[in-house]
């Protein structure tokens, strides 16, 4: 990386729609299971979509006890489960590590969305402002899940959030890798979490015709890369990842498990929605990414895509490769873990990059599940419906979102 001090990763945690943690995750993956299913939360009776990624069987009462759950939204309980699974894979021991120089930096594409959901209601429904919970603000803003890791773990360094809609954790682990690269801090804590599939969730997406419509068929209905696709189907969870100075794992002797090799951070200046022409902003994010961490595109084993399944991104995505990796685009594997979680929005860049380092740590490649129609302007490998077994030495997860926010991290074995 730039000059900086080595970053290196020592613990994963995940909250996700096929597995609450990073085993039953993976496990899922590799038998190509989807996430999606009836919307269990709300009557979806005059909605355009019904169906979306729940994470299932998730107990809270398994990381905190029972009023503090109360006093967190939805995806905030997400967050500090991941960062629990993450430091005990980690094997952080806060008694025998300087907290002031640990940090955490865990960020959400919308934050408390059913906590703004409900008491919105309160205030309508219930008739006056004297209805709004104390806890209203406290438990919406997105930063609240950094902080509430920082008290709950007495965390001392950097600590804030990050909001670049689906890129957001993607940036969120960059600037955790900025912090330790700059001497800031020794370990982060890093990553994502989101919980919007509500009913203003669902119908803002649907209003805006990005959700997958369908309603018979939810399990098949995301479908990265595929002539089929309508849409994304929106997904929920947490995803966090414990990075330190080579120094600092190697003192404490933590078991390393990848190394974070490099990264790109772009905007696309163009559209609140749609990416840019080609995928120039993209293009520019996977080039800084190849450059901050030496390497050269044949180096590239694999590429965990943003693949939202939507006409537009899928599309571009493909060229953005194509113009980054030329003739080798068509020799590396590419695919999207989106097909089986649904797009978590604000946590799939965490989420997605614990499946990377999974890949590369494991040399097995997750599936595309539910591509069965080749798109002639989507002509990479996919890894269709089942995974692969190969050497990976280095491998990039993208993360793009609204706004024209570009975020590519990489990923690789580690060598001392």
């Amino acid at each position: 990386m730039k000059g900086g001090r080595r970053v290196v990763v020592t613990g994963l945690g995940v909250i996700t729609p096929i597995g609450l943690g990073v085993s039953e995750f993976w496990q899922a993956m590799m038998e190509g299971k989807s996430g999606a299913g009836p919307i269990t939360y709300f009557d979806t009776s005059n909605y355009d979509t019904k169906f979306a990624c729940e994470v299932k069987d998730f107990d809270p009462l398994k990381y905190f006890d029972r009023k503090s759950a109360q006093r967190m939204d939805l995806f905030t309980q997400f967050a500090l489960a991941a960062a629990a699974q993450a430091i005990d894979d980690a094997g952080a021991d806060f008694e025998k590590i300087d907290c002031d120089r640990v940090g955490v930096v865990v960020g959400s594409g919308i934050g408390g969305m059913w906590t703004y959901q409900r008491q919105q209601e309160n205030l309508f429904e219930r008739k006056g402002p004297d209805r709004i919970s104390p806890f209203f603000i406290p438990m919406m803003i997105s930063d609240i899940a950094a902080g509430q890791i920082s008290i709950r773990y007495k965390l001392k360094g950097p600590n804030y959030a990050t909001t670049s809609a689906c890129a957001t954790s993607g940036h969120a682990i960059a600037d955790a890798a900025m912090l330790i690269e700059r001497g800031d801090a020794d370990m982060m804590i890093t990553g994502g979490a989101e919980a919007a599939i509500c009913p203003m969730g669902i119908g803002g997406f649907n209003s805006m015709k990005a959700l997958s419509t369908r309603n018979d068929d939810p399990q098949h209905a995301s479908r990265p890369f595929d002539a089929n696709r309508d849409g994304f189907v929106m997904g929920e969870g947490g995803g966090v990842v414990v990075l330190e100075s080579l120094e600092h794992a190697t003192k404490r002797g933590a078991r390393i498990i990848a190394e974070l090799g490099g990264f790109g951070l772009t905007a696309d200046a163009f559209h609140l929605t749609q990416p840019a022409p080609g995928g120039e902003g993209a293009v520019r994010a996977m080039k800084l990414a190849l450059k901050d961490a030496s390497l050269s595109p044949e180096d590239i084993d694999y590429i965990n895509a943003h693949g939202t399944s939507t006409p537009w991104n899928d599309k571009i995505e493909t060229e953005a490769i194509k113009s980054v990796f030329g003739e080798h685009a068509y020799k590396l594997h590419v695919s999207s873990t989106k097909s089986m979680t649904g797009h978590q929005l604000g946590a799939a860049g965490s989420v997605e990059a614990v499946a990377t380092i999974l890949a590369v740590t494991r040399d097995m490649i997750p599936p595309t599940i539910n591509y069965e129609a080749a798109d002639p302007e989507c002509d990479l490998q996919y890894v269709p419906n089942k995974p692969i077994k190969k050497t990976v030495d280095a491998a990039i997860s993208n993360t793009f979102g609204f706004g024209g926010h570009n975020a590519t991290l990489l990923f690789k074995k580690f060598i001392s």
